[in-house]
């Protein structure tokens, strides 16, 4: 395929300036401009936001892991070392009592 010279190039941009009008290939380039810089502008802001993410990233993977969770609570009736709640309401009720009856032996 033959290359484009500068006669062929100069046919060409007549053909474009009769087609379009004069007049309208100034607001044309304006807005091939615009639109040109618009998309430089979005690539570049695309290109801050991954260097960004993977910033963001390495940072999260030096982070030391969280210190280790305390230990969950085991029920009463799993751990024989620990009253239920019904032995330690007696034993207060049974402490109660000695402390009432410590009381009116005081007061007679």
């Amino acid at each position: 395929m033959p290359s484009l010279g500068p006669t062929e190039l100069i046919i060409i941009g007549l053909i474009v300036i009769l087609l379009f009008g004069a007049k309208k290939l100034p607001d044309t380039a304006r807005a091939l401009g615009q639109s040109l810089r618009l998309f430089k502008k979005e690539t570049k802001k695309m290109n801050d936001e991954d260097e960004e993410s993977t910033v963001v990233k390495a940072q999260a993977e030096t982070v030391p892991p969280p210190p280790a969770q305390i230990p969950p609570v085991v029920p009463a009736a799993a751990n024989p070392a620990t009253p239920s709640v019904e032995d330690r309401l007696r034993t207060l009720e049974e402490e109660n009592a000695k402390l009432r009856a410590s009381q009116a032996d005081k007061q007679n």
